[in-house]
Order: C-alpha cells, then sequence, then structure tokens
C-alpha cells in the first residue's frame, strides 16, 4: 500500500544560508499576516471573501511594487504555499475544525516554510530553490519513494530540520489475532484490558525545578541584550529534553499496542473540556492523550488494524465488569472499589479497559451486521469476539 511519511533531518546551514533561511521564515510570514489582515478588512467593509486565487494575484501585483521588491529575494512557490495555508485555515475555521486564523510572530516558538516543489538530494547535501550550493544535513536514514514537499523549520533553540514527504510503497505487519481495550489516566499513562500498566514517568515534574530557576534568572535579563538570548536558550533546552522524551515514549508505547493487537479500543475523550479542571490541567497536558491517539490512529490504518473510540458518556470506571452494577457514588479518589452486588474487588483503572472493550466489540459488531456495503463488512472481519487470544503480558523497557 501506498503511504505518506515524514522523514525529519536536522540540518547544517552556513552563515550565509542562515541568513536566507531566515528571510523565508520572513516573508512567509508577512505575507500570511498581509493577506490574513487584508481577508478580514474585506469581509468587514463589503462582506466580500477572497479566494486562494484573488489572493495569488494580488500577490504578484505585491511583489511588482517597489515597497516589496524584497519578496523575489525568496522561494516564490514558498510565498504561494503560505497563501494555500492561509486558505486551509479559513476552510478549517468554518468547517468547525479548529479556531480562527491568528497573526503570526517572530517570537513564535517555530518558524517554518514549505518547499513544494523541485526538491533533490545529493549525498549529504539538500538541494532546493534559492539554495544553489546545497545545505548539509545528517541523514540518519535512508527512504525510497517520490519526494512530494517538503517543510524547513527553526525550533526555539535555533536549530534547523527539515521534514521530508514521502509517498512510498509500505508492507503492512501480519494480521494479529488479539483484542484489547485501552484507558488512559494521570497515575499510569495507558492501562490495558490484560491488567498491563505503562506507568507515566512525569517527564514535565522532573525538570519543573530546573525550568523554573531557569525562568526565573530568564526574568532578571534586560530585554534585547544578549545575555537575554542566551538565557533563553538555556531555558528551552529542558523544554525540549521533556518534549523529546515524551514523544519517544509515546511512540513506543503505540508501536508495541499496534504490533502485538488487531482491535484497539479507547475512549473519546474531551480533553479541552477536562483541561477546565484547574487542579488537574498541567497533569493532563503533560501527559498528552491526543498525540497518544493519534498515532494509534496513523498506525492502525498503515497496518490494517481497527483502533474505535466509544462513547465518552459511557460510565466505563463506575460499571463492574462481572455483573454489570454501575457505582454512582465513585469519585475520582477511589483507586479499588467492591462491587456492592457481586462482592469482587475491582481495579479502577483495569476495569475501566475491560468495560471499554466490551463496549466497543458490541458497537463493532452492531455495525457489522448492519452493514451493506463491502468497506464495513470488511472492517468486521478482523474482530475477535470471545475467541479472542490473549498473549502474555508486555515486558515494556525504555531503551
Amino acid at each position: 500500500m501506498l503511504i505518506n511519511r515524514a522523514y525529519k533531518y536536522r540540518i547544517y546551514p552556513t552563515k550565509e544560508q542562515t541568513i536566507l533561511l531566515e528571510k523565508h521564515f520572513g516573508c512567509c510570514r508577512f505575507i500570511f499576516n498581509h493577506f490574513l489582515a487584508l481577508r478580514k478588512q474585506a469581509y468587514l467593509e463589503n462582506k466580500e471573501s477572497l479566494s486562494y486565487l484573488k489572493l495569488s494575484a494580488k500577490l504578484t501585483k505585491l511583489k511588482k511594487q517597489p515597497a516589496y521588491l524584497w519578496l523575489k529575494e525568496v522561494n516564490s512557490q514558498s510565498l504561494q504555499q503560505t497563501l494555500r495555508n492561509l486558505d486551509i485555515a479559513y476552510n478549517n475555521f468554518f468547517a468547525k475544525r479548529g479556531k480562527f486564523p491568528r497573526f503570526k510572530s517572530k517570537k513564535d516558538s517555530k518558524n517554518s516554510f514549505c518547499v513544494p516543489q523541485f526538491l533533490s538530494i545529493k549525498k549529504d547535501k539538500l538541494y532546493i530553490p534559492k539554495f544553489k550550493e546545497g545545505i548539509k544535513f545528517k541523514r540518519h536514514r535512508k527512504f525510497d519513494g517520490k519526494i512530494c514537499f517538503a517543510t524547513i523549520s527553526k525550533t526555539c533553540r535555533n536549530k534547523f530540520f527539515i521534514s521530508i514527504i514521502v509517498e512510498e510503497d509500505y508492507t503492512p505487519k501480519t494480521k494479529a489475532l488479539n483484542s484489547i481495550g485501552i484507558d488512559v489516566g494521570i497515575k499510569d499513562l495507558v492501562i490495558t484490558s490484560d491488567g498491563v500498566k505503562f506507568s507515566n514517568p512525569r517527564f514535565l515534574e522532573k525538570n519543573q525545578k530546573k525550568i523554573k530557576y531557569k525562568q526565573r534568572q530568564l526574568s532578571k535579563k534586560v530585554k534585547g541584550s544578549k545575555s537575554r538570548d542566551k538565557q533563553r536558550l538555556k531555558l528551552n533546552m529542558y523544554h525540549e529534553k521533556v518534549k523529546n522524551c515524551r514523544s519517544d515514549y509515546i511512540h513506543k508505547i503505540t508501536s508495541k499496542l499496534v504490533n502485538e493487537n488487531q482491535v484497539i479500543i479507547a475512549e473519546n475523550l474531551s480533553v479541552i473540556g477536562m483541561m477546565k479542571n484547574h487542579y488537574l490541567a498541567n497533569s493532563i497536558a503533560s501527559v498528552s492523550w491526543g498525540e497518544l491517539f493519534r498515532q494509534l490512529d496513523y498506525k492502525c490504518k498503515w497496518n490494517n488494524r481497527t483502533f474505535y473510540q466509544i462513547d465518552r458518556f459511557y460510565p466505563s470506571s463506575k460499571t463492574c465488569n462481572n455483573c454489570g452494577f454501575i457505582n454512582q457514588d465513585l469519585t475520582l479518589a477511589d483507586r479499588e472499589w467492591e462491587c456492592p452486588s457481586c462482592h469482587t474487588l475491582i481495579d479502577r483503572d483495569v476495569n475501566a479497559a475491560m468495560n471499554i472493550l466490551k463496549q466497543g466489540l458490541n458497537d463493532l459488531t452492531n455495525l457489522g451486521l448492519g452493514a451493506k456495503s463491502k468497506s464495513k463488512q470488511k472492517r468486521v472481519e478482523a474482530f475477535s469476539l470471545e475467541k479472542s487470544v490473549k498473549p502474555e503480558a508486555y515486558v515494556f523497557r525504555r531503551g
């Protein structure tokens, strides 16, 4: 099957190339902000909606004006792609898939621009428009496939990276026999219906003391000074460390779950709503449940697995998996409870994962019984209900 996979490499530009990259960031940011203000003004004054084609024509005229000749110093296709990104952001807002586009700032944690075409790689150098000499990069892994486009970005620590989207032929993993339900939490990041718990390493909390100290030192520096820039990089080093550790840990968990299970069931949680609880907002944000579900989704699609999320209002923690009794008096502090009906001692998280699996398989079975199309029937063929083979307990190690 054909998939689009991103390969990210670090690039090492020279001083002259760094200046040109900064010009690309600045020009793309200016185009985005300029035409965003233009679209807002046109709607407020004339109730007119400017399409991408109209904005593209205006961009061509803008580059010919004497005051904006500096826009010709960068790749013209990157500027056009910025207009497409603005149009996509508008469409996502009106389709209720995202927030209204906001103006970009030079002080954003990440600056980037897109290279839609004419990207080539020769040995250890990367060739894109306006960079004839090529940019050095560390090619730590190779790929075979058609290059679609690339995005060059600059992180908060002044590191430059390129993310290359490649269309390649992918061989899915062999079919598994197990079905599993997962419950996510704060004490343990992932709890499976088999009773296995993946602990929460709490990367942010472990570095919180150093982050606070570096932040206090930064607040004492004079704005605009070199010492402030140096201190900002020291602070960003810890934030980058937390981000990389969290991403690596989630990738290991999701890969293990997808490799060993054919059907994965989870809850469709409202993370934004849960973060309104100010006592738990920081802890919920640091575990990245949304990223966990996103990785499970695309990895299951790549390997012909099924990832399904049940209704968020299903009382998975309050329902006894043995007799079906619903404990309405259960609180968040109760990690274990005894069922008044069948007197079973229940672990809250494992019980929730088992109920999620049971409810998810029932939903999928109902979808299969009422399916008339072949696409839905194929989705149901992989489901295993009572005869699912459970593997041995996970042995999960970092590194």
